[in-house]
């Protein structure tokens, strides 16, 4: 229901209506909603894209035999694979990337990136997401961690749709076998209705299904409409910050159970064979196909966390080129590729931001403990496109042997901080933790200019 048009001032919805019943909890009025509201849709007019997939290669991708090859260095430097020419010329890529280099004139290269987090995986990947760089202080993830983007953009731009506005698949990547949850990929300070919906079935499984997203056969949809509202009449304002964190958690699970559109986005065998089998039937191909989904439902950022523990996939302490070549590449090359050419054949990459990277890179110097090569957070390799970024572009140049930036060195502030810009969240934004603690969302970090359309 809305205001009748003869009444003056703004039309407020139904929605919005609700909102400002629900947000008066937290000591806020009309006018600063509709002030909120209004701020909102500015920052939608002024974003380059509307939604993010990030696909974050957790454990370290190498730079050096993916994005930024050296094939004049000595032979432990430059490693075992040729460079390949790109869509763009004069840029190079590994040749276990051929799908994904003719793709090059979509992207932006990043071949300067670098922090201080050498060791502990978790950091590193904490830095990486967040913008945070706080050292070796490793663990698991915290309360008190910054959040993820997708928890940022949802609370700043919700989805316009019945989605959830973040979601987070095909695993919860722990800090080793059976370590804890790495960090910066949940809702931290923002609390846990903040979290990301976590996908955790594999996709490519043939009866792939997630049933938590139905109603049972026994509940039937009217009473079911009914508890809701009985519960929302016998709630109370909740001061603890425990109970707040209950009731969101409660309102996003009737959300979830009666959204048409998030049912219809898992339903990823609805795709044609053709084009599962083109994104690759395994199960981060599938994740980044089921991504696609997510967003086109609304949903505003999809993170693919490429590992079941931070060990386990690009971290390739040893036998690099044997896995490289023979799983993570040819399954990378194909999920990318196609999600370029997917985004880009249903008129949305211009308006989704494809994030590619990890941890860090690894090192120049091939270790002679099996072939590998160990982490190198001092210069390292990510690919962006679509959302904004420039079209064909390499930004920074690493020296002769892939160890150190020789040109525009970036810090992952500066990275994060270009997808916020791109995503329409000012990267310097003050947000409130649950207990009205304020906090600057990327206060070290700005934008990198360069690289935005």
């Amino acid at each position: 229901m809305s205001l009748p048009s003869s009444c003056p001032g703004p039309r407020i919805s139904r929605r919005e209506m609700i909102q400002a019943g629900a947000v008066s909890y937290f000591g806020l009025n009309l006018p600063r909603l509709l002030k909120a509201d209004e701020s909102r849709k500015s920052t939608a007019s002024a974003a380059h894209a509307d939604a993010c997939i990030l696909i974050y290669l957790n454990g370290g991708p190498s730079h050096l035999d993916m994005w930024d090859l050296k094939p004049d260095a000595p032979p432990e430097i430059r490693g075992e694979f040729k460079p390949i020419p790109t869509s763009v010329p004069g840029v190079f890529f590994g040749e276990h990337l051929p799908k994904f280099a003719r793709q090059m004139h979509r992207c932006t290269l990043i071949r300067s990136a670098h922090h201080s987090v050498n060791n502990a995986h978790a950091a590193a990947v904490y830095c990486a997401l967040t913008g945070h760089d706080r050292g070796e202080i490793g663990g698991g993830a915290r309360p008190d961690d910054y959040p993820a983007i997708g928890s940022v953009v949802g609370m700043h731009r919700p989805p316009q749709n019945a989605v959830v506005p973040h979601v987070m698949l095909p695993y919860v990547t722990k800090e080793g076998a059976g370590g804890p949850p790495q960090p910066g990929f949940y809702g931290g300070w923002l609390g846990k209705p903040r979290d990301p919906l976590i996908i955790l079935r594999d996709p490519n499984a043939a009866d792939f299904a997630l049933p938590e997203l139905a109603l049972g056969p026994d509940i039937d949809p009217t009473r079911f409409d009914a508890r809701k509202l009985l519960a929302a009449k016998l709630g109370s304002p909740a001061t603890d910050r425990t109970l707040q964190d209950a009731d969101g958690i409660r309102v996003k699970a009737y959300d979830l159970l009666t959204s048409q559109a998030m049912r219809e986005a898992v339903r990823i065998d609805r795709e044609p064979a053709k084009v599962r089998d083109s994104y690759g039937r395994n199960i981060y191909g599938q994740s980044v196909l089921l991504a696609r989904r997510m967003i086109e439902a609304g949903t505003r950022v999809a993170c693919i966390s490429w590992a079941p523990d931070a060990n386990a996939t690009w971290d390739t302490h040893g036998n690099n080129f044997t896995k490289l070549k023979g799983e993570l590449l040819p399954q990378l090359d194909s999920a990318v590729s196609t999600l370029l050419d997917d985004l880009s054949d249903r008129g949305m990459l211009e308006r989704t931001l494809v994030v590619v990277m990890g941890d860090f890179g690894r090192t120049p110097k091939i270790n002679t403990s099996g072939g590998g090569r160990d982490h190198w957070n001092f210069c390292y390799s990510l690919v962006m496109a679509g959302g904004g970024m420039k079209a064909g572009y390499v930004h920074g140049a690493s020296d002769k042997i892939g160890a150190k930036p020789s040109r525009n060195p970036v810090t992952p502030a500066d990275v994060v901080a270009t997808v916020y810009n791109c995503l329409g969240v000012p990267h310097d934004l003050e947000l409130r933790d649950r207990l009205q603690r304020p906090f600057t969302l990327v206060p070290w970090g700005s934008p990198i200019s360069e690289i935005i359309a």
